[in-house]
């Protein structure tokens, strides 16, 4: 797979996440929901740190959340500089298909999930009790390098009460798929997916 057609891969991915990101933005308020399927819902939520909500200050709680927040950023920064070394590396080498597209996978999401953290700090109001206003005349909710990420996909295909007999569990609420995600997160699960399940395929002895 040639690098032209692995940057035409990498720009449709981004468009749908942003595009999707963007409406969800500017048409929900916080919280706000939309049942498409019983197990399927458009339920916005923002995400302020790593995957599943975590927080590098509650990692390393010297940090102060602005800091954190920052350090965060900047280190997506320099990791999608990295991962587009290894896209533009593999498509020289004529590197597996699989491996190509793992990693324009990988790029585009976390390419996705870079821009709402650089920039949706100043492009958007806040969502809170309101629907936000793209590039609002009294200034967005943050800095730059201080977006936080939208997430809107949300599977809840089960939810109940668990079996008694479960260990520490059993008797608890529980939902299943309870996360929230977006277009750039599947993507990068799904390039992660796909080196872990076609490794053999994905990697020759010289990558």
């Amino acid at each position: 797979m040639s690098l032209k057609k692995s940057i035409i891969l990498i720009i449709i991915i981004l468009l749908i996440d942003q595009i999707s990101k963007v409406y969800v933005k500017t048409h929900f308020a916080l919280h706000d929901s939309v049942e498409v399927l019983s197990w399927f819902k458009i339920y916005f939520i923002e995400n302020e740190g790593m995957a599943w909500g975590t927080r590098i200050s509650d990692i390393l709680p010297f940090m102060s959340d602005r800091t954190a927040k920052t350090f965060l950023t900047l280190f997506r920064v320099f990791a999608i500089v990295g991962i587009g070394y290894w896209l533009y590396s593999a498509t020289k080498k004529r590197s597996s298909r699989v491996l190509i597209i793992a990693v324009a996978l990988i790029f585009a999401g976390a390419m996705g999930n870079i821009i709402d953290s650089v920039f949706y700090g100043i492009f958007f109001n806040d969502s809170i009790g309101q629907i936000a206003t793209f590039l609002p005349e009294e200034g967005g909710y943050d800095t730059l390098l201080h977006g936080k990420v939208v997430d809107m996909l949300y599977f809840p295909m089960y939810k109940g009460y668990l079996p008694e007999w479960i260990p520490k569990y059993g008797g608890k609420f529980f939902t299943f798929f309870e996360p929230v995600f977006n277009i750039a997160d599947m993507a990068i699960s799904t390039g992660f997916i796909m080196l872990i399940v076609f490794n053999k395929r994905a990697f020759s002895n010289k990558d």
